[in-house]
């Protein structure tokens, strides 16, 4: 089958690095499991992992269990980090989602189940921290079923003593096992006063299976016990088939449950075949491999971690990927947290990371062959949900931090930048405050580059409300050919929307027909800043008269006059602040949209109405305006609000006036700044 690669995903703080630290240690891959709370995990390495005590990017160990490799990539369970793990998991073979009875917890879990049963990915369910539970087994799979469009199959029964999960019964294997700390379990005599239980809860997983099973179906009928044989193989083809989705449970803290879950992984998860088979990806051909993450590194450069599809790559090979341009496999490693181990050869379904593939990205393929292979699951990047502008602390360092966000940006595409933004900022876009807050604290701590933060800028505009007619006249005489040129305009408003419309209307010659670019050229540029120290915009600007010289007039001398005769009309035309409004479409669990509703309320918006969610149980789209300017922090209240799970779509739908005391605070703020 060869060498599988299991994606560990699941809600924010559920346990997955501490489940990576568990299987590390059964499988004797480390002396002894690390703790998140020490910082002494192998995953969850890096400097802003620690700093802010979860995972911020995918980490990736390699493991032997019984004699079959594994790969498991742990990643971040933070939904602002969310894209990360949606580009490792199309070319895994299996997830495990770790998760707990939390009801908080339950829209994350939905969102996951869902991204995963969308990618056809197989999964199991570890119900974590079972040595805290406080619900009944069947309880909790009620609960957690709520999450999961696909139903859930219990496999195992706890075994309770004075309220504590002590063990377990295996319901397809029908034995008992009793938890050990750090340890694999003891297998046991089903207890007595067990028995009922598990009868009952075994024939309602063998229910289950028999729904595509017909000859189970025949055999629960007539009351025939079925082969173990034949149990196991249901259950391997209700994963791999998408019908179930398998729940075992355990303590990644004390190491319990963890032997079973291997086995289950061993025994049922499929292998690099049926990836492929879902993928789209032929069987037989050159070496294929694609990319699931981009790593740049302090003195290695740059690191492709890449899942062998087909063939084989050894070091020094060249490659061609998905986007053409061929490049030379610079180094080949097998990654243990942050750490590698160098390999001479890349074999079918192994992880490995490849050295210096430049013009290779995440979710790119890159292949051996003359042609460039199809890429085979890429994954676009989320819309940006929070944004603030940036420059460095010292202007030396804009060259280096032009470098630097490149970097961060293949490392993590769901990271955005915009050069020569509104009010020419640098704009720093992604998924929430905490992603961005990270990829700052790289920018300073991995590349030495000091940041100053800002609020973005608000994209106001300016328009005029009356019709004005004014003479501009640039006349200068410096010796030689002087400058001359004279125009008479008349500026107007137009309907919102129509942006800028200039007519000539001169007669006669007035002006020569060379020169009419050149004030319509002079006009425009002065609608770059108008009187309140915006842009302006809607407006109609008429060219009516004028007069010309015949040796000094030039169209420099026109676009001059007509900047002039602006300058004078804007202020006369009576000024208009113009705030951009947004239509936002937010998505949250229905149990949170008063209180989304009352967020748009107190961001001076509108709302337009209200749409269950298409084909998410439990969730609500609000659709509502809001003002560009009450958007900036809107994320984080709504994350609060919602668990973490709630988002939104933004798209600028018009501009409206703005009056009063906000205008005069919007412009009082604009002068304070120029000066």
């Amino acid at each position: 089958m060869g060498p599988r690669c299991i994606a560990i995903v699941g809600p924010f703080q559920s346990g997955k690095t501490t489940l990576l630290e568990a299987i590390l240690e059964r499988t004797g891959a480390v002396a002894r499991a690390g703790r998140v709370a020490d910082a002494s995990t192998l995953g969850d390495g890096s400097a802003e992992a620690r700093a802010h005590g979860h995972g911020v990017e995918p980490n990736v160990a390699s493991v032997t269990f019984i004699d079959e490799r594994f790969t498991f990539v742990d990643c971040p369970g933070s939904v602002e980090f969310a894209a990360e793990a949606r580009a490792v998991v199309p070319a895994c073979d299996a997830a495990i989602v770790v998760c707990e009875t939390d009801e908080r917890k339950l829209p994350a879990l939905q969102v996951i189940l869902r991204d995963l049963e969308e990618a056809g990915i197989p999964r199991f369910l570890f119900l974590n921290k079972i040595d805290s539970a406080s619900r009944r087994i069947q309880d909790s799979l009620a609960l957690l079923q709520q999450a999961s469009r696909t139903p859930l199959l219990l496999r195992q029964i706890p075994i309770w003593k004075d309220g504590i999960a002590i063990g377990y019964i295996d319901l397809a294997l029908e034995r008992a096992f009793i938890y050990r700390e750090h340890a694999a379990s003891e297998v046991v005599e089903i207890p007595a006063d067990e028995l009922g239980g598990e009868r009952q809860a075994r024939f309602s997983m063998l229910e289950r299976l028999a729904d595509y099973d017909d000859s189970l179906m025949e055999e629960l009928i007539e009351e025939i016990e079925p082969p173990r044989d034949q149990v196991f193989d249901d259950l391997r083809k209700e994963l791999r088939d998408g019908h179930a989705v398998p729940v075992l449970f355990g303590s990644a803290d004390r190491g319990n449950g963890i032997t079973r879950l291997l086995k289950a992984l061993r025994h049922e998860a499929p292998g690099i075949a049926s990836t492929r088979e879902r993928l789209g990806v032929p069987a037989d051909g050159p070496a294929l491999a694609h990319v699931m993450k981009t790593i740049h590194t302090t003195h290695g450069g740059k690191l492709s971690v890449a899942r062998v599809l087909r063939g084989s790559v050894k070091e020094g090979e060249t490659v061609i990927g998905s986007r053409g341009g061929e490049v030379r496999v610079g180094g080949v490693q097998r990654l243990m947290g942050s750490s590698g181990v160098r390999e001479a050869e890349a074999r079918e379904g192994d992880v490995l990371a490849f050295g210096r593939l430049e013009g290779i990205h995440t979710g790119d393929t890159f292949g051996i062959g003359r042609q460039a292979p199809q890429a085979v699951a890429s994954v676009a990047p989320p819309e940006p949900v929070y944004s603030f502008a940036i420059a460095t602390h010292d202007r030396k360092d804009d060259v280096r931090l032009n470098a630097a966000l490149a970097k961060l940006m293949e490392e993590d595409p769901s990271l955005a930048v915009e050069h020569g933004g509104e009010g020419g900022q640098l704009r720093l876009s992604g998924q929430g405050e905490v992603h961005l807050k990270v990829a700052l604290e790289r920018l300073s701590g991995r590349y030495g580059v000091a940041i100053d933060r800002r609020d973005a800028a608000v994209g106001y505009r300016e328009t005029i409300r009356h019709k004005v007619s004014v003479r501009g006249r640039h006349k200068k005489q410096t010796g030689g050919h002087g400058q001359f040129g004279d125009v008479v305009i008349e500026i107007e408003p137009l309907p919102r929307g129509s942006g800028f419309k200039f007519v000539d209307r001169v007669t006669g010659g007035v002006v020569p027909r060379q020169y009419i670019s050149s004030v319509e050229h002079g006009a425009a540029e002065a609608l770059a800043e108008g009187p309140l120290g915006f842009p302006v915009v809607d407006v109609q600007v008429a060219l009516l008269d004028g007069s010309y010289h015949s040796v000094d007039s030039s169209d420099m001398a026109f676009r001059a006059a007509a900047r002039l005769a602006m300058a004078e009309a804007l202020p006369k035309a009576g000024s208009v602040l113009l705030e951009p409004i947004h239509a936002v479409e937010i998505a949250v669990p229905t149990d949170a949209m008063s209180k989304a509703s009352a967020m748009i309320s107190a961001r001076r918006g509108q709302i337009l109405g209200y749409d269950a969610r298409p084909g998410w149980d439990g969730w609500d789209l609000l659709k509502a305006l809001i003002p560009e300017a009450e958007i900036g922090d809107l994320i984080v209240e709504l994350r609060s609000a919602t668990a973490g799970v709630g988002t939104f779509t933004t798209a600028l739908d018009h501009l409206a006036e703005l009056a009063g005391k906000p205008a005069d605070a919007v412009v009082r703020k604009v002068a304070a700044a120029r000066h």
